[in-house]
């Protein structure tokens, strides 16, 4: 009898373990469609009936920066990240030919959800992600049901000191618009946006800024990006009433920041406290994109929230 009884007892444990495990991760998608007459490529990934995530990418990266982290989440969740107009492997009109504005963004990925039918998401923002991503939420608030600022900055206290040569530049654009293109461009500067004032620099992959800085000097790359810059001021002119957008709508929101980022330091994060009291912070021992050394910690954070969302 003892037997039988430790027997049934091993089935069962084993009958729930099969029960409790986590579903296969489904295969990443790269597909593409057309918006506004601009050809946008975007990953996809997980079951289209579970919760879906848009995720918005920073500069100069593109989709492929949320490539893991959607691998790790898309078995329990619905993930989908677009490529700007002129960022990856979407089309790159050259500035006669397309406005770029972040208004101008956000209404492309606007249409974008239409066009591949997402109808309510949670935002995932990092670096330019937060200025498109609060235009769109501000645009569909009934589509947002929470958000993710990853070293996403939407406050003046997260600006750091590099803003001081921007400000300059939007100042007097023809007096510094070819040697800030110059740095832009450049290998130094792709790489410090990585590392920033992190001391473990050989945690980085240095694949990360070789690629992105390939990508950043092709051919009429230089100008799409200079206009994107000079219009990055109207993000902070933007920035109250985004506060307020905030205060009003108290959507459940995970702010993720990597405190070694130069360009949005981590008071960015902490003001997040005087408009979502509620909000959930954490700050990691990473880099502006924190993913490059601590996309474990990411996921996992990224994954808790997102459940308490169902």
């Amino acid at each position: 009898m003892p037997l039988l009884k430790y027997l049934s007892s091993l089935v069962l444990t084993m009958l729930l373990g099969f029960g409790h495990a986590q579903a296969e991760t489904p295969k990443m998608q790269y597909r593409q469609v057309t918006v506004d007459g601009v050809n946008i490529a975007y990953r996809e990934i997980g079951d289209p009936s579970a919760p879906s995530v848009l995720l918005l990418h920073g500069v100069p990266s593109s989709s492929r920066m949320y490539d893991d982290l959607m691998k790790q989440l898309g078995n329990r969740f619905h993930l989908i990240a677009p490529d700007y107009p002129g960022f990856g492997n979407s089309a790159a009109p050259p500035p006669d030919k397309f406005v770029y504005t972040f208004d101008h963004l956000a209404k492309v990925i606007e249409h974008f959800t239409d066009a591949v039918g997402l109808k309510r998401y949670s935002l995932f923002m990092q670096d330019y992600g937060a200025p498109v991503g609060m235009r769109l939420a501000m645009a569909r608030p009934q589509a947002v049901i929470s958000m993710i600022f990853q070293n996403g900055n939407i406050y003046a206290e997260g600006l750091g000191k590099m803003w001081d040569s921007r400000k300059a530049y939007w100042a007097d654009r023809n007096a510094y618009e070819a040697k800030f293109q110059d740095a832009h461009l450049s290998l130094d500067v792709t790489r410090q946006r990585h590392v920033g004032s992190d001391p473990d620099v050989t945690a980085y992959n240095p694949d990360l800024w070789q690629d992105e800085a390939a990508f950043l000097n092709r051919p009429g790359e230089g100008a799409i990006q200079m206009a994107l810059i000079y219009d990055y001021r109207t993000n902070l002119d933007a920035y109250p009433a985004w506060q307020k957008w905030l205060r009003e709508h108290q959507l459940p929101t995970l702010v993720v920041w990597g405190k070694h980022d130069l360009a949005f330091t981590v008071a960015g994060a902490e003001a997040f406290r005087r408009d979502l009291p509620n909000a959930e912070i954490a700050i990691l021992d990473g880099g502006h994109f924190v993913m490059d050394t601590r996309l474990e910690d990411v996921a996992n954070l990224t994954r808790k929230f997102l459940i308490k969302q169902k």
